[in-house]
């Protein structure tokens, strides 16, 4: 039978670790907590009294100060480990846990699962021939020692590189390890623990080459149970749900995630919004359900790219193009469609183009479609948002205008916040549409968030959570109160979008309202 030893480290937030670990137990399962020794001392106690009388609890005799990036997380890791191995006899899996994970699927379906299979979770990859280092320091990591915090102590960090690099110091990694490495968040055996506990008696060495690696979290244990249990009792998995901007950010998930998450071939997911009170609600009763059905479409990945990449994590990271181009011109114009049906603003700029000079393109920045040559920067789309003002002001100059029209969709937030931090006037008319369950069903086929054959509990899930993120899009740009922003309706008489349309294109009410009334301007 199987019983669940959380390994729970936290630094925050008691009151969250209290209600995790209640909920945890709740099952029969247990909990091993390490709260890090650099947090508020009153927090740590208010943790031990609010679960001092739940047997099914334990803490990690010796706490420890850590930094993320530090030998000091997998120490602790190490330090909750031994302590639930000896609280917890009957624990059958050590699965590690953060205060930002969640469950999302129930107790029920979690040891069921377990029980399936007599095997090990945890991601484990070729450090040296894998590519799951995306970008920065990788053979670095290991070969040179790392003594300093990387975000606390950035100076002494990559000054002790920069000498460590200059005077050729550098270790070779212990001759018999084959160096792995993967996600921290693992769920391992009894047995694979305690071997793994055995081996750090065994060599001390090991341990003190690790200590000065960089980011230890990803490589030891994903290490080390390469080397103590046999390759086809490991599956290189997680069994938590994260994701990852390009920018190594991990992605937070926030209430309209829950039923894409409840979808995913996961047990938890990482990390929870601390406002998505809504969703941490449901899940929080989630653990206890009974005889609860899980459709598994594993869209999550998609999904990441539909909702989260947009702007609501990574993006705000990346280089703002005014920062680094010159400005488009004080005296020049640039009129934005925004739409998320494309064929509803390419229609409409179709009919703007019949009935007056201004110059205007699609969605140049979305899709490759073909540009005047601009000397190699309208090539690619990589190249077109690298370069998105430059590429702005030679279409301008390449039309002899001091006005042009492009179309942009609604889920480029930053491109619309960009452009109107910029000298240039622009002006942005939103084309408000409607969205039938079909449309929405061919939406999500399109962009490979489902499939043609997937079941209907699957459209179930996805629906709601796609349309609510085109709400959420709507409101944020409503929400922006740009200086020159008007709307047209789907569903609004021809003269009502007639008077926006004119505003926006500085236009007579007349040729606004002939564009207004072209018949197959909302058809899908």
């Amino acid at each position: 039978m199987v019983q669940i030893a959380f390994i729970l480290l936290t630094h925050k937030d008691p009151e969250t670790v209290i209600r995790q670990a209640a909920r945890l137990t709740a099952a029969g399962d247990c909990v091993s907590i390490h709260f890090d020794a650099r947090a508020n001392p009153a927090d740590f106690q208010q943790i031990r009294d609010g679960l001092a009388d739940n047997q099914q609890v334990t803490f990690a005799r010796k706490r420890l100060k850590c930094g993320w990036g530090e030998w000091s997380l997998v120490a602790a890791t190490l330090e909750a480990v031994k302590a639930a191995v000896e609280a917890f006899p009957d624990a059958t899996h050590f699965y590690m846990l953060s205060g930002d994970c969640m469950q999302i699927k129930s107790a029920e379906y979690a040891h069921r699962f377990l029980e399936s299979e007599n095997c090990d979770y945890i991601e484990s990859f070729d450090f040296f021939n894998s590519d799951w280092i995306k970008t920065g320091f990788k053979e670095e990591r290991l070969i040179y020692r790392h003594w300093f915090n990387e975000r606390t102590q950035k100076w002494w960090f990559y000054q002790s590189y920069e000498w460590q690099k200059r005077l050729g110091i550098t270790r070779k990694v212990p001759a018999d390890i084959e160096m792995m490495i993967g996600s921290q968040w693992w769920c391992l055996r009894r047995d694979s623990v305690e071997k793994i506990l055995q081996f750090c008696k065994d060599r001390p060495e090991v341990l003190r080459f690790f200590a000065t690696t960089w980011i230890p979290d990803e490589t030891f244990f994903q290490t080390i149970a390469r080397h103590v249990v046999p390759e086809r009792e490991i599956r290189s998995r997680t069994l938590t749900f994260l994701m990852f901007t390009d920018y190594g950010m991990p992605v937070t998930f926030y209430n309209d995630h829950y039923d894409m998450l409840l979808a995913q071939d996961y047990l938890f997911a990482r990390k929870i919004s601390p406002e998505a009170k809504e969703m941490k609600a449901r899940l929080g009763k989630l653990w206890g359900e009974q005889d609860m059905a899980f459709p598994i479409s594993n869209e999550g990945r998609a999904l990441f790219g539909f909702l989260t990449q947009k702007g609501r994590e990574g993006h705000r990271f990346a280089p703002r193009f005014w920062e680094t181009e010159s400005t488009l011109g004080r005296d020049r114009v640039l009129y934005v469609v925004l739409c998320k049906k494309w064929h509803v603003a390419k229609r409409l700029v179709e009919q703007i183009r019949a009935r007056t000079d201004l110059p205007a393109v699609n969605y140049l920045f979305n899709e490759q479609e073909e540009l005047p040559p601009l000397g190699g920067i309208e090539k690619t789309l990589e190249k077109r948002n690298r370069h998105r003002r430059a590429l702005l002001r030679m279409l301008l100059e390449y039309h002899r205008s001091d006005r042009l029209l492009i179309c942009v969709d609604p889920s480029d937030f930053d491109l619309l916040r960009d452009l109107t931090s910029d000298k240039v006037e622009t002006r942005i008319l939103e084309i408000e549409t409607e969205f039938s369950d079909e449309y929405l069903v061919g939406h999500a086929q399109r962009i490979g968030l489902a499939a043609h054959d997937s079941p209907s509990q699957i459209y179930e899930r996805v629906l709601p959570t796609i349309r609510y993120d085109l709400r959420y899009e709507s409101e944020k740009i409503r929400d922006a109160e740009f200086e020159y922003f008007w709307r047209i309706r789907e569903t609004a008489q021809v003269q009502a979008n007639a008077g926006p349309l004119a505003q926006f294109l500085k236009l007579d009410t007349d040729t606004a309202a002939e564009i207004a009334a072209t018949d197959y301007l909302f058809s899908d």
